[in-house]
């Protein structure tokens, strides 16, 4: 049903006729006659009855009316509660974070949504993707942060936005490197590597890297979670990877040591019902983003 028809309607019957309706809202009575013509063919029904120079409800019309009048005073109450509504009220962010996706790159990425005020609550979620996704689909989430883009498999409404693209660096703890040469990638086949497991994109990323190095990696640690991977390797252990974006952090820490980097980069997504990104916390996120990346 054409809402602005059914406007013309309520208000050619509130008024009694097309005259004092087509004055009231500055029009001419012959387009309105037209428009309540479309409305009831639309239909199939009439919704008036002529009596003499008046316009009378039919049976029909009279319902309508009914639901009409429900319709636009419902219309007018949301514009005076949104006209009203109090600015410092705090406005949920949800979140779902996808459980193979760094930990530390996530706060990087949503650290721009947390900086907007005190108007927002971040609300963070961590789960399989299928399992956020079907949350998106039924509003519980405002956004995804996924490591691939919406998989064709899935049948959700929604749309995927690249949110950053970031090279992969190797770093190692310095006691490792003791009386070694670094050339990259080849000192990678000669020190023991921990790497994340092929559930997530870099991870298969990688391994897909060193065949076409032809390096044979000693891989000593296969990790779900990079930041427990993360964790050992900054203990020493072995070699590890990280997200190039976050370089400048890994390596203002104690010992730790750049080998070098891959000549692959990986793009993660903001998965959102949005065709277009509207949200100001996502906004902000993919401005602040754009100016770094």
């Amino acid at each position: 049903m054409n809402l602005k028809h059914l406007f013309y309607f309520w208000k050619v019957a509130h008024h009694g006729g097309v005259i004092r309706a087509a004055e009231a809202i500055h029009m001419t009575p012959q387009t309105l006659s037209g428009q309540i013509k479309l409305l009831e063919d639309s239909l199939g029904i009439a919704l008036f009855e002529r009596e003499g120079r008046s316009m009378v409800l039919t049976d029909a019309g009279r319902l309508a009316m009914q639901y009409a009048d429900e319709l636009f005073a419902l219309g007018a109450e949301l514009e005076q509660v949104l006209k009203h509504y109090p600015k410092d009220q705090v406005t949920d962010f949800r979140v779902g974070v996808a459980d193979i996706v760094p930990k530390n790159l996530v706060y990087q990425l949503l650290k721009p949504a947390m900086a907007i005020g005190d108007s927002v609550r971040l609300v963070c979620r961590e789960g399989p993707l299928t399992t956020l996704l079907t949350d998106l689909a039924t509003h519980k989430l405002d956004l995804v942060i996924s490591d691939e883009p919406l998989p064709a498999r899935v049948e959700v409404n929604a749309y995927s936005h690249p949110l950053i693209e970031s090279g992969i660096s190797f770093i190692a703890h310095e006691k490792m490197l003791a009386g070694k040469e670094v050339h990259f990638p080849n000192i990678l086949g000669d020190l023991p590597i921990f790497m994340p497991s092929e559930h997530a994109t870099l991870g298969r990323k990688l391994r897909e890297w060193f065949d076409q190095q032809h390096i044979r990696p000693n891989i000593i640690g296969v990790f779900d979670d990079t930041a427990l991977m993360n964790a050992f390797g900054q203990e020493g252990g072995g070699v590890f990877p990280i997200h190039s974006v976050m370089e400048k952090e890994y390596l203002q820490m104690p010992s730790m040591r750049l080998l070098g980097r891959t000549n692959f980069n990986l793009t993660y997504f903001a998965l959102s019902v949005e065709r277009k990104i509207r949200h100001p916390c996502v906004l902000a996120m993919t401005s602040h983003l754009n100016a770094v990346t």
